[in-house]
Formats: C-alpha cells, structure tokens, sequence
C-alpha cells in the first residue's frame, strides 16, 4: 500500500454523479428565456467554474443586450431553482459506475476524502446520493477567492483535511479542474477525454476504470 497518499479529493460534477446534465438543462432553460444559442458543445466551456462565470459565457453569446449587475444576479438565482428542482429527481441510483465501490475502498486503507466542487448545492446532492458518510471535508466554495483553474479549493480541502498536497490526488473530469490539482501540486486523475485532459497524470475514459490498488500502483510507479 503507497504510504505518501492520505487523502483523495474528488469534483462533483462529471466525477461522482452526471449532475452536469442537470446544470446543462438549467443553463439551458435561461439562455432559451434570454434567446440565446446554447447547446451542449458550448456549454462543455462551463465545467469547473462557477454560476457567475458560467453566466457570463452564456450571455456572451448576445453581445447588443445590456445585463445590469441586478440582472445578472436574478439570472443566476433563477437557474440555481431550475437547478434544485432537478436535483430533487435524484438518488443513490445517479452514482456513477465505480464510484462507491471506490470511495468504500479509500475509507478502508484509511485514506481521507474531501469534496472540492465550485457547486454550492454540492451538500445537497452528496446527501441525496447517500454518501455523506464517506466525507471528512466538503470545501465551501463561498469561502474560496478564486475558482478553478486557480488551486484554491484544492489547497482548502488539503488544509481542512490536515494534509499536503503532495499527499493528495484529485480527481476531475474538466481541463480547469486538472488544471487546479496540478497547481496545487497533486497527483492529477482526469475522467474523460485525453485530448482535453492531457494535463492530468492519470487520465481514464470513464469513472468505472477506477481501482484504488490501480491508482496507488501508478503513483508508486511515478518518476519524480
């Protein structure tokens, strides 16, 4: 068993469950309201970052119009309640494949878990997938300065944990978040394209490739 990891810290959307499916059908019920061309091309330019960013990518797309601050704010309040209405659908069952067999797996070799998602609703969802218990620390976005790409909440989740970074792997399926655990100088695992994640120091194409023996084996495996 490797010795230097103590602690994975793990994304939310894409990584855990397809809450990104829900964020896409909220995003995409405000840019239909403002008129706005959105599809799901474009809205892969909104994974890792926040409501307000993502925002401002979409309402990009109609560059005559004018968005006060107010505006932008109503905006994004109102596609966070498109947003919890949906989340109100899901359960244990929209895990992805792997995943708690995984998170079970890190819990028994004595590896601590974090969450570092830019979600503020990442609370919610983690209890209504029914793995709270998996979890010593849920970063609050809120409360970080910058989002990914910047190593932020990765640095907070490490520090709430109580660990190095250099004892942490992260995982995320988004170029901003592989960029982030890089940065914050973590062994990088990304789920998904390799084109887009070439980054990340272990790049998987989907989220049942996952085994923690198969992780620790290339760490230990890695030059310095």
């Amino acid at each position: 068993m490797n010795k230097r990891i103590k602690a994975f810290v793990f994304d939310l959307d894409g990584v855990i469950t397809d809450s990104a499916e829900l964020h896409y059908q909220a995003w995409s019920r405000i840019a239909s309201e403002q008129g706005i061309p959105f599809d799901r091309d474009y809205n892969e330019l909104l994974k890792g970052i926040s409501r307000m960013e993502s925002l401002e990518k979409i309402l990009e797309r109609k560059p005559d119009a004018c968005f006060t601050a107010s505006d932008k704010e109503a905006l994004a309040a109102r596609k966070n309640d498109y947003y919890k209405e949906l989340i109100g659908t899901i359960g244990p069952q929209a895990l992805l494949a792997g995943i708690e067999t995984l998170l079970k797996d890190i819990v028994g070799a004595g590896i601590g878990i974090a969450l570092a998602s830019a979600s503020r609703n990442a609370p919610t969802i983690i209890e209504r997938l029914g793995i709270g218990h998996f979890f010593q620390v849920i970063v609050d976005p809120a409360d970080i300065p910058h989002g990914k790409p910047y190593p932020d909440i990765y640095l907070r989740a490490a520090s709430e944990l109580r660990v190095s970074p250099k004892e942490c792997v992260g995982v995320e399926d988004a170029e901003a978040g592989v960029q982030a655990i890089k940065r914050a100088g973590m062994f990088a695992i990304g789920i998904g394209s390799s084109e887009v994640l070439h980054e990340a120091d272990y790049i998987v194409p989907d989220s049942s490739f996952l085994q923690l023996q198969d992780i620790l084996d290339r760490i230990d495996n890695q030059k310095d």
